[in-house]
């Protein structure tokens, strides 16, 4: 379902790959039901919740044996019971049951309701609540010291004779623990599992062979499993937690362990008393509460508890009980599904729904009927046939027909409306209507995805089968993948060819005299979804169009008419200007949509707390968060997509909902999912989307592979898993939700991360936050030049008649770096070093052609499950580790580096692995120096541009209240190293919890060259960061996001075309630090030897410098970092202006100042104070050092106070040599 942007017309609407999920425990947080509200706004009708105001997140730092994995299925006793009531001491408060109403005056954020006083029993407890408290207390105490150790299985009958030893001798039965799941549901998980997989899960260092790694799906049919019951607790892990007295958010919960950390993770003592006491109380809360609601409700408590007991009884798998579904779950798939608004509403009265959907979060968007327009010219009977066999159409919508008269004009068109209205029509019956009339006429037909295309081609063959004397038109894709002996037919006898950018560039255009009748008689070039070519892409791509004009001007075809069809922007008309070139005056833009939409709902879903009423306990799983909505939505007839940012998230996520999906007694319906991401074969995807548009699959699990308009039926639901990068990706995903007169539902799940949850608190810029402007930038030098080179290969160049294709920079750059003709010296030919084949010399995208083959070697299949990029094998698959497919565990038993392959084969274990690696990013040879320095003219005296400011004393101790020490600095510019290296991995648990650290020895390192600029932080800045115990990582952390978000503003570029190194947390803020900075406190008690050993830096240190680099483009680079190298001065003046302007109170900053939306490592370790420090003192400007905090704090994600210093992994950087001949000191002038 699109998201209208600010301007939009509510009725009409707009179209809409970094980090694994953090699994933990699907626990929801406490609210109320929802009312609805008929107030109409701009960008849609806002659901009044009365849900309450959600605290300011913290994303949670779980323990270090928290990492993220794999998801945690729900309990399965839980999913197939019908539920009690749920517990008082777990039952949310709603606004109905106080009585207040929906309009009442909702509370400013940051405040909370003053606590009601907590009611208690009016007698003593009875006896058997008080054997039941002690039962629980031996439970918790046995099962939070088994927990730790790393092979040990808590199942019953492990744990059993420790809890009777600690309840002197009494018995513990099965029906004991169900007692205590009566009171506390979501806490206990206690259920059957399959005891091999269990097994694995908890041998740590055991070989595969020895674990019987082997057995597979397909022969375990006939094996015999054994069941044992489990026991857990869920309602937290082992961490330190101190919650802030006014917001009651944790202030110092310990970081999360993730890929890096070599040692297995120790607890002290004191953290586990603190866990056990904490559940001890909200135990005893439970009881309490418990009782008062039987006396509420005049029934007898014990009664009551021993009738509720049976639903939490587990059932041995051979039990044949019946079970009781959900009575809002259907027993059936039903072939008609209920409205979306009485899903959403089943779905609320779940037992597990606690006020997810924020306040504020829930939009519906009213269905718009449709408008139609008439054609200013006849179309033949046939062709009208054709539309009605084919497609059921009668009557053109309105923006159909507007754009086809103008193509019946001559004109260029560019339509920008929303995902499903009929954009494919408008460049099919123009190319149908003139090759009625005229047979020799071809159709160019560009797609940004193979997928696309071959979409296009089977729609259009559909349409040529009902027109009389075109039904054996040959229609054809021409890429990567078409057989060579098929090309020349295809080339020669085609009348439309259906092709992406690559191919014209690489084959059709270097070929010009083989495709010269193709090209002559060429009448209509489509490139549909415009807004894919944006950036160093798109810049490309705009080249390349114009080389295509070029060559058709040459064989004497000057009516090339070109159309584009776009998901919705700012800039439609001048973006579609700056690709093709042509006249701007002869484009017209159509961006009224007139295709009818159903009602549509958006919901802003966060990720609940492990324990509703504990914001301490941290974010759930959105993963499992995710899986449970998936499998809700399927189970109600509804056809869903889901989106992940990355692939291993996508298969995690498979995992998951098929587990869901078993854990609710329909694992058939797992059967009718397929994840669907790059990397999987071309036919398996074909195949994929053919059974998702016939119906055989109720949904996907995918990358935005399939955010394009590939054609996979109509869709009901798109849920998005985590914030994907851009609001624009989001509207982009969410349009493919919705039919024609359907209504539809589209879901963002918030994930723990400070930009999901910022759009958690603040969901109205999901929908008022305007469209992005599409930008490419046609004076990149290295990018003209290169498809230079192409041009004069194809036809030699002239600068008097190809300026207008090339712009004015073609006379320098011909004369520069093109070869003269000796005879015509008014015509330039390709340099010899591009030569024979400049084209297949130049990437136009960031692709690889070397892949690694993953080989099925299960029961001797030997078959290939897919192709993996070799940037990316290294770090996906890796001896011993576990490679998702489909949502199926593989372990990798080889990986062959010299002949590109890998051998894996099916294994069933209930743990997934992650790598452990560290990517080194240094600059390797200076090329280039600019000075930076210049005194801001507030607090010094004006001087001229060309003089240099004299340094002064510095006193970083002193009390007064600035420093004014000015410093010269400087900026480099040159070659960049890009060093990674995976040397191992971690088995992870469903609950985050790390089995095992394997190390890995035969994984090369991956060395990547690129071009970027640098700039060293001068000592003064680590000084006075030092002086205030402020963290230098994050510093400089945040002054690196702080000038890359800025970049676009000044260079031409897409985000991800420029990145920088990103610090991690795990390395940053390690356990060592935290344990000196509490002895610093007086709490460690440590002696001094010890403490200066804890304090040894470091192994690996990083220099203090600000990076950035050229994320494409190869060994030289895009250009891009070398533009903003010009910039450097006004970049880094504009990110203080920014820092300092921006009103946020987070020491971390935020999405307006020094977070980014794409930090690989979330941003978490982050210092805004910091960075202003930093850029100033590269600037030369004054620091006021006494205005500065002082950092204390050793979360990350706690907003409340500055990171600490003091075990830097920061070290001062040293020059880096440069080229011969470029002098030390060497330097352009400052802007």
């Amino acid at each position: 379902m699109p998201i209208p942007g600010p301007h939009a017309n509510p009725a009409m609407r707009s179209d809409v790959n970094a980090h694994p999920p953090h699994p933990q425990c699907g626990v929801s947080m406490a609210g109320s039901k929802a009312q609805a509200d008929n107030a109409d706004t701009s960008s849609g009708r806002k659901r009044a919740q009365d849900e309450p105001e959600p605290e300011q997140d913290v994303p949670e730092r779980a323990d270090p044996v928290s990492n993220s994995a794999s998801t945690d299925p729900a309990p399965k006793k839980r999913q197939r019971r019908k539920p009690p009531s749920k517990s008082p001491a777990e039952t949310p408060e709603t606004e109905d049951s106080t009585g207040a109403s929906s309009n009442a005056e909702k509370p400013s954020k940051g405040k909370r309701k003053p606590a009601q006083p907590k009611r208690t029993p009016s007698a003593p407890w009875p006896e058997p609540f008080k054997s039941l408290s002690r039962t629980h207390r031996a439970l918790n105490l046995v099962y939070t010291f088994c927990c730790t150790r790393k092979h040990f299985a808590t199942t019953f009958d492990n744990i059993r004779n420790a809890v009777q030893a600690q309840m002197q001798g009494q018995e513990l039965t099965v029906e004991d623990v169900a007692r205590v799941k009566v009171l506390v549901p979501r806490a206990v998980r206690f259920e059957y599992v399959d005891e091999a997989k269990l097994e694995v899960m908890t041998t740590g260092e055991r070989e595969g062979t020895q674990l019987g790694y082997g057995r597979d799906a397909l022969g375990d049919a006939g094996m015999p499993t054994t069941k044992t019951l489990l026991f857990e607790l869920l309602d937290g892990d082992l961490k330190r937690q101190v919650r802030h007295p006014q917001t009651g958010e944790p202030t110092k919960p310990v970081r999360r362990m993730k890929n890096e950390d070599l040692k297995m993770p120790v607890y002290s003592q004191k953290q586990m008393l603190d866990l056990i006491e904490k559940r001890n109380k909200k135990f005893t809360d439970a009881i309490d509460a418990f009782l008062v609601q039987c006396e509420d409700e005049a029934v007898d408590p014990v009664e009551k508890l021993e009738t509720e007991k049976h639903s939490w009884i587990p059932q041995p798998p051979h039990d044949d009980t019946p079970i009781t579904a959900p009575s809002t779950l259907p027993q059936q798939i039903p072939k008609e599904r209920k409205s979306m608004s009485e899903i959403v509403e089943e779905i609320r009265q779940m037992d597990w729904y606690t006020a997810q959907i924020v306040p504020e979060g829930h939009r519906v968007f009213d269905p718009q009927p449709a408008i139609y327009g008439d054609l200013t010219f006849p179309l033949s009977q046939n062709l009208v046939n054709a539309l009605y066999n084919t497609k059921n159409i009668t009557q053109f919508y309105s923006h159909q027909a507007e754009a086809i008269n103008h193509l019946h004009a001559g004109h260029h068109v560019i339509v920008s409306t929303s995902t499903s209205s009929g954009k494919s029509l408008i460049y099919q019956v123009p190319m149908l209507h003139e090759l009625e009339h005229n047979p020799s006429t071809r159709g160019l037909y560009i797609f940004p995805t193979k997928a696309l295309a071959q979409d296009q081609r089977r729609s259009m063959q559909e349409l040529l089968q009902f027109i009389d004397g075109l039904q054996g038109t040959l229609v054809e894709t021409f890429d990567g993948d078409t057989p060579m002996s098929n090309r020349n037919l295809i080339r020669d006898e085609a009348r439309i060819i259906f092709t992406n950018p690559d191919m014209l560039h690489i084959t059709i255009l270097p070929q010009e005299a083989a495709w010269r009748s193709f090209l002559q008689n060429l009448k209509f070039v489509v490139v549909d979804e415009l807004h894919v070519y944006n950036g160093l892409f798109g810049t490309h791509v705009a080249f390349i169009m114009r080389r295509l004009r070029r060559i058709c001007a040459a064989v004497g075809n000057h009516s090339v008419q070109f159309i584009s069809c776009s998901a919705t922007v700012a800039n439609p008309s001048q973006h579609m200007h700056a690709i093709f070139g042509v006249d701007p005056q002869s484009i017209h833009l159509i961006d009224s949509d007139g295709s009818p939409s159903g009602r549509k709902e958006f919901l802003c879903w966060n990720t609940p707390y492990k324990d509703p009423n504990d914001p301490s306990s941290g974010r759930a799983d959105s993963v499992s968060e995710t899986a449970r909505l998936f499998s809700q939505l399927i189970l109600r007839g509804a056809r869903v997509i889901a989106f992940c940012r990355i692939r291993k998230l996508c298969e995690v996520l498979l995992q998951a909902v098929r587990t869901e999906l078993a854990a609710l007694d329909r694992p058939e319906i797992a059967n009718m999912v397929m994840g669907y991401r790059g990397g999987y074969s071309p036919q398996d995807r074909r195949n994929i989307e053919k059974d998702m548009f016939e119906g055989r699959l109720l949904g996907i699990v995918a990358t935005n592979a399939l955010e394009l308009g590939v054609d996979i039926g109509s869709l009901d639901a798109v849920i998005t898993l985590g914030f994907p990068y851009s609001i624009s990706n989001l509207r982009q995903q969410s349009g493919r939700a919705g039919r024609r007169n359907k209504d539809s539902l589209s879901i963002l799940v918030g994930d723990r991360y400070a930009t999901d949850q910022h759009y958690m608190r603040n969901p109205d810029e999901l929908f008022t936050k305007p469209n992005t402007e599409l930008q490419i930038d046609l004076s990149n030098d290295l990018i003209l030049e290169a498809h230079l080179q192409c041009a004069a290969y194809e036809k030699p160049l002239s600068p008097a008649i190809d300026e207008v294709y090339f712009g004015p920079q073609l006379h320098t750059l011909l004369e520069s770096r093109l070869l003269q003709d000796k005879y015509i010296p008014s015509l330039y030919h390709t340099h010899p070093r591009f030569l024979p084949n400049p084209s297949r010399s130049i990437a136009i995208r960031d692709t690889e052609d070397q892949h690694f083959a993953v080989i099925d070697t299960t029961n001797a299949r030997n078959a290939v499950l897919e192709e993996v990029e070799a940037s990316r094998a290294f770090f996906t698959i890796y001896e011993g580790g576990i490679f998702l497919h489909q949502g199926q565990t593989y372990l990798v038993h080889e990986l062959n580096t010299s002949m590109y392959f890998a051998r894996v084969s099916r294994v069933h274990v209930d743990y997934t692995t992650q790598q452990r690696d560290y990517t080194d990013i240094d600059p390797i040879e200076t090329e280039n120096i600019r000075l930076l320095s210049t005194p801001t003219p507030s607090h010094t005296t004006p001087s001229s541009s060309n003089s240099t400011p004299t340094p002064q004393p510095t006193n970083t101790n002193t009390n007064t209240n600035t420093n004014t020490t000015v410093t010269v600095s400087k900026a480099y510019f040159g070659s960049i190293l890009i060093h990674a290296v995976v040397y191992g991995f971690f088995k992870i648990d469903k609950r985050g919890r790390i089995l095992d650290a394997v190390p890995v020895d035969n994984n090369p390192p991956i060395d990547i060259h690129t071009k970027g600029m640098w700039i060293d932080i001068p000592p003064l800045a680590l000084e006075i960061l030092s002086s205030r115990n402020l963290n230098i990582a994050a510093a400089i952390h945040a002054a690196e996001h702080a000038i890359l978000s800025l970049l676009p503003t000044f260079v031409v570029s897409s985000p991800g075309d420029v990145r920088t190194e990103c610090k991690v947390a795990k390395k940053e803020l390690g356990r060592k630090l935290q344990m000196a900075v509490q002895d610093a406190k007086g709490s460690g008690g440590m002696d001094k030897q010890k403490l200066q050993k804890i304090l040894h830096p470091p192994a690996r240190q990083r220099p203090a410098r600000l990076t950035f680099y050229d994320a494409k483009g190869g060994a030289c680079g895009s250009g891009i970092a070398a533009k903003a190298f010009e910039f450097v001065d006004v970049l880094l003046e504009r990110a203080v202006r920014r820092i300092e302007a921006c009103g946020c109170v987070m020491p971390q900053g935020c999405l307006e100042c020094c977070c980014d939306e794409r930090c690989k490592e979330m941003n978490e370790v982050m210092s805004k104070a910091g960075a202003g420090v930093v850029l100033r003192c590269l600037l030369g400007w004054e620091v006021d050092v006494d205005a500065l905090p002082w950092g204390e704090e050793m979360g990350v994600a706690d907003n409340i106070g500055e990171l600490r210093g003091g075990l830097e992994t920061v070290v001062p950087a040293v020059e880096v040599p440069g080229r011969i001949g470029l002098a030390r000191g060497q330097a352009g002038s400052g802007s």
